[in-house]
């Protein structure tokens, strides 16, 4: 039976009116107005140690083409670096007269050109309309050959990848607010799969326009992806480059393209979780331009607002699983642990993902949080922002100052920690708890009490063999956090899953199924004799992690002498 799924009808319809469209047709100018942007900002940042910052920058630079060169790398990037360098050394360095001054600008002119023209993106409706039907008719393909078992299933089925997706929130309001803004996604990040199902998502499912979102540059290293995103307004970032003009050149496009009206898509994680918990710490950087962004655009009278749209994703099952946990627990245990390959980067493992995907009956939510303005505070569809009582704000408000709007760099700074907060907070409340993540949950905190007196590490040493956890136990465990889950459900605190609905049995088999999707050593089984057992310990504190930080162990009691955990002699 086919699972009903809401497909919204396109918000903009024309795409040549699509922001992202109108952008790159303007390109030469939008990259002209960051140079200029950039330049003048670093200037009057660094009046006094510029050529410090030139120096820096073609060090760093120099380091980067030796040590760690990329195939997508300019074929000119070691005579452009020369050429910087003879010319600082010769006409700029340790001077301090008008004639160097006017050198060392002139060079910072060129190098924010070239990382500009580097950055920014382009998009082709051609490109994307093609991209669109391939896209989707090879998912859906495959979709019907992995559901048929059968590479000849491809030509008969009529299923499609959107049953797969489960999409909560709400979307009318989110939809709604592309008329009064630029709306500014941030999901969560658990997946190198993760970026297609969003956009996949919000294209074919919301009928949303088209958003910007960093790519990072290794991915050009891959002929056809490099094709595809330099056409479907993906803007470079290169990670390698870490010095000072690069990153202001790259928060200064962001800034100017939100101020355009330029939906965009970033993971303000930063990267994948590799603890497998919700994202707790996240980067300031290009949050940051969506606050630098709004204060510019009340400076210009701009009626338009920013509006930041926290989305969760949830996985049942994470191909890259034990890879992430390893290191996540390299970095902070300093243990010896043995180094895996990330499936998830190479296009075998990635392919290989895709059919198991299609292959099991896992679904995917796409949790989509109550949309916020730059302050954190909640909108609603018009885009009016209210405080927690209710009351209307005029966000213009917090950027005045005696009676204008200013730029006060300090001030934004604590707008953007206070945003990244909220953030947080609502990633937390708008999470949707599945049977894998609560079945995880039980079984290793029921691991943990039976062994108060070892830390993780001594935890997750321990001989898996050596455990077996009783079925009723686990179901005692899992139906005491199941009444406080539903308390938390009707307090908004969380939301859940239609499956954590059923009966504690129920969970416990349905989550331990869903847990052995892609794992060759399963966190989770089922024995012959009924009992679970658990074949990687560290795998299944990775899908515990999931629910950390609710403190969902204090709904337990303990003591209770059912709950235990079997040793096998």
């Amino acid at each position: 039976m086919k699972k009903e799924v809401t497909i919204y009808p396109r918000i903009i319809e024309r795409i040549e009116d699509w922001p992202i469209y109108r952008l790159s047709k303007d390109r030469a100018e939008f990259i002209r107005e960051i140079d200029e942007f950039t330049f003048k900002r670093l200037v009057s940042r660094h009046r006094k140690d510029l050529s410090d910052v030139i120096v820096k920058t073609m060090y760093n630079e120099r380091i980067r083409i030796k040590e760690d060169p990329w195939k997508v790398d300019p074929p000119n990037e070691r005579q452009f670096w020369n050429r910087i360098s003879k010319k600082l050394i010769k006409k700029s360095l340790d001077r301090d007269d008008p004639q160097a001054k006017a050198v060392a600008e002139d060079i910072l002119h060129k190098i924010i050109h070239r990382y500009s023209e580097e950055i920014v993106g382009t998009f082709q409706i051609p490109t994307f309309r093609f991209a669109q039907r391939f896209l989707t008719a090879f998912f859906n393909r495959i979709f019907n050959a992995a559901v048929g078992k059968s590479l000849r299933s491809i030509w008969r089925g009529r299923r499609h990848l959107y049953e797969r997706l489960n999409v909560m929130g709400d979307v009318e309001t989110v939809r709604q607010l592309f008329q009064h803004g630029t709306v500014i996604v941030v999901p969560t990040h658990s997946s190198n799969l993760d970026s297609i199902l969003v956009g996949y998502a919000l294209d074919q499912i919301l009928g949303m326009p088209s958003f910007s979102y960093g790519a990072g540059l290794n991915l050009y290293n891959f002929g056809p992806a490099a094709y595809f995103m330099n056409r479907l307004g993906a803007y470079r970032v290169d990670r390698r480059k870490k010095n000072p003009v690069y990153l202001e050149t790259l928060k200064v496009m962001s800034n100017l393209s939100i101020q355009r009206g330029v939906n965009t898509l970033f993971f303000p994680g930063g990267t994948r979780s590799r603890s497998g918990e919700l994202e707790r710490d996240l980067k300031m950087g290009l949050l940051g331009t969506a606050v630098e962004a709004q204060r510019a655009m009340c400076q210009q009278h701009m009626k338009e607002k920013v509006f930041i749209v926290p989305l969760v994703l949830c996985y049942n099952s994470v191909l890259e699983a034990p890879f992430l946990i390893e290191q996540h627990l390299r970095s902070t245990g300093k243990e010896n642990y043995i180094r895996l390959r990330d499936e998830g980067k190479s296009v075998r493992g990635w392919l290989r993902f895709i059919w198991r995907f299609f292959s099991t009956t896992s679904d995917i939510t796409l949790s989509i949080g109550k949309p916020m303005d730059v302050l954190g505070n909640m909108v609603n569809a018009e885009g009016r922002s209210f405080d927690r009582f209710g009351n209307e704000l005029d966000v213009q408000e917090y950027f005045t100052a005696r009676n204008e709007v200013n730029e006060d760099r300090q001030r934004e700074e604590e707008y953007t920690k206070l945003l990244a907060e909220r953030i947080v907070d609502r990633y937390h409340i708008e999470n949707v708890v599945l049977s894998s993540h609560l079945i995880a949950f039980a079984v290793f905190e029921m691991l943990l009490h039976e062994n108060p007196k070892l830390d993780l590490f001594g935890i997750l040493r321990l001989p898996p063999d050596d455990y077996l956890f009783p079925f009723h136990a686990v179901t005692e465990v899992v139906e005491q956090m199941q009444a406080r889950l539903f308390q938390w459900e009707e307090q908004g605190k969380i939301r859940l899953a239609p499956e954590i609905h059923r009966t504690a049995e129920d969970i416990v088999r349905d989550g331990v199924k869903n847990l052995g999707i892609f794992h060759t050593d399963k966190p989770l089984i089922l024995t012959k004799e009924g009992h679970i057992a658990s074949t990687n310990f560290r795998v299944l504190y990775f899908y515990h992690n999931r629910l950390q930080n609710y403190d969902l162990q204090k709904a337990v009691q303990w003591k209770i002498a059912e709950i235990e955990v079997l040793k096998v002699d």
